[in-house]
């Protein structure tokens, strides 16, 4: 015995198109307007612009917002420093990063940290522990 083909549609009942838009979208590939990027400076413009603003720049020229810059936040100097990772003089405990130190996480034990830049809520954190910052040059 022959198998019944499934519905095509089971969801969406009482819709009337059913999340395609308008009756002709769903008919083959007819809908999207090219293939690849076709359209991209014409009718998919306003897509490229949301979400693909990289290909717009055919100069080159990609204006970053962040820097590229190693980041450490203050659990896992806590880890180092449980893992004994760290050199103790005059009672505090020593640490050099070549990145900027980020607030999340905690410090109970004097630590000095050498960095190239830091949070406020770092800075706060390590203070408040007995600890410095400092400058890395």
């Amino acid at each position: 015995m022959t198998r019944r083909q499934a519905k095509r549609k089971t969801k969406m009942r009482g819709s009337r198109f059913h999340g395609f838009g308008n009756v002709k979208n769903k008919r083959g590939k007819g809908c999207r307007g090219g293939v690849g990027r076709a359209g991209l400076h014409k009718h998919k413009f306003s897509w490229t612009t949301r979400y693909n603003p990289d290909y717009l720049r055919a100069d080159g020229f990609v204006a970053h917002t962040f820097r590229d810059v190693p980041t450490m936040n203050l659990f896992e100097v806590s880890n180092l420093l449980e893992k004994g990772a760290m050199e103790k003089k005059d009672g505090k405990f020593h640490f050099e990063f070549k990145g900027k130190i980020l607030g999340s996480g905690g410090i109970r034990h004097p630590i000095v940290l050498k960095a190239l830049s830091w949070s406020k809520i770092a800075e706060r954190k390590v203070k408040e522990s007995g600890g410095e910052l400092s400058k890395l040059e």
